[in-house]
């Protein structure tokens, strides 16, 4: 007689998510709201904000998410090679750029859709609009070092999505040159190909300029074009690339915004005081990491960074099969478009699901 055997639970899939998250980013909740993932933790790195700030962030957000056990990872604070000093004269010799991430001192326009820059040095950490962190603590170990740890202890399992500049992960490969080979795959936000406005609102037209004399140009690479470069050309067994072009298909419009906030939760209640009017640019990298059939097309193409000190600094150049340089060039799964309805549709789905208990001091009254 032969007893049937119970189907196993399928393991949970091992993420680690590397950003320079400022603020309540909908990017990150989306992976701690899904079932059948492990967020192994949360690496901060300077880029939009410095490191520290970032950092404060991730561990506010953890406790309103209620996932105080994630680890909070300290990344690093300043590009590879990269600097203010040097970025400033760049722009005396090439022209004004239209966001520096951390070293914006003022907008270039007075229309911005977003708020005005914070500008400070790399070791203060302004109060969080949220409330401050009080519960999770920023872990001991080094976001790298962490890394290297999690693929040797779980190798062929452990994604990496990285929605901020790839210092970090440029760390690890030189640390250690099996870093990328023991991962199983790296998702990141960043590059431009040939973006072209696609929605009317004024927002997208605000964000429109920052491509249109400069398609190749994107900030996640920009901040540090170096560090990029070792990481496109290290051994990955599956990159995938999401780049500025289908972000202008998408908008945190306040309609979407208030979809996503609408549960009485922690979550619901923190989200009902994002900033909108942004492209979901995160948000397309841990959903298409989560449901890679979000990705309506996409291109396989050779991948570099632009690190001569010209024009085209931090430049995405790309290649189809056959027409690469062969310098160590590697390929890449690079997203062409999403659907953008099950995007959002995904979206309100697990912002609005139940959510553990919510852990530090209670939000701010609005």
């Amino acid at each position: 007689m032969t007893i049937p055997s119970q189907a196993s639970t399928p393991p949970r899939r091992k993420v680690i998510l590397e950003d320079d998250i400022d603020g309540f980013t909908p990017a990150h909740l989306l992976v701690l709201q899904s079932p059948g993932v492990e967020v192994l933790g949360i690496s901060a790195v300077s880029g939009n904000i410095w490191r520290d700030e970032a950092l404060a962030h991730t561990r506010r957000l953890l406790e309103i998410a209620g996932r105080p056990e994630v680890p909070a990872l300290p990344g690093p604070v300043f590009p590879l090679l990269n600097s203010e000093a040097a970025t400033e004269r760049w722009e005396a010799l090439h022209g004004k750029l239209l966001w520096k991430g951390a070293w914006t001192r003022q907008w270039i326009d007075g229309d911005t859709v977003q708020s005005a820059p914070r500008y400070h040095a790399h070791d203060v950490v302004p109060d969080l609009a949220l409330g401050n962190p009080s519960v999770v603590r920023a872990s001991d170990e080094h976001a790298a070092l962490f890394m290297l740890r999690m693929v040797r202890q779980y190798p062929g399992e452990v994604s990496i999505v990285a929605t901020g500049p790839l210092t970090n992960l440029a760390l690890a490969q030189s640390l250690d040159p099996q870093f990328a080979t023991l991962a199983r795959e790296l998702v990141y936000m960043g590059g431009s190909l040939n973006p072209r406005q696609r929605r009317d609102s004024v927002s997208a037209a605000q964000f429109a300029r920052e491509f249109v004399n400069s398609p190749r140009r994107e900030f996640n690479i920009r901040w540090d074009p170096e560090a990029a470069r070792i990481v496109f050309r290290a051994p990955w067994q599956k990159i995938v690339m999401v780049p500025v072009d289908p972000s202008t298909a998408t908008e945190l419009t306040p309609g979407l915004l208030a979809r996503m906030g609408a549960a009485d939760t922690p979550i619901g209640h923190a989200l009902r005081r994002r900033e909108p009017g942004f492209p979901l640019w995160d948000e397309l990298a841990t959903a298409v990491w989560l449901q890679p059939q979000l990705a309506t097309a996409t291109e396989r193409l050779y991948i570099d960074v632009n690190t001569g000190f010209d024009a085209g600094y931090g430049d995405i150049v790309s290649w189809a099969e056959g027409y690469q340089p062969g310098l160590g060039e590697q390929p890449q799964t690079v997203v062409r478009e999403v659907d953008v309805p099950a995007l959002e549709a995904l979206l309100v789905e697990r912002l609005t699901a139940p959510q553990p208990p919510a852990v530090g001091a209670p939000l701010p009254a609005a």
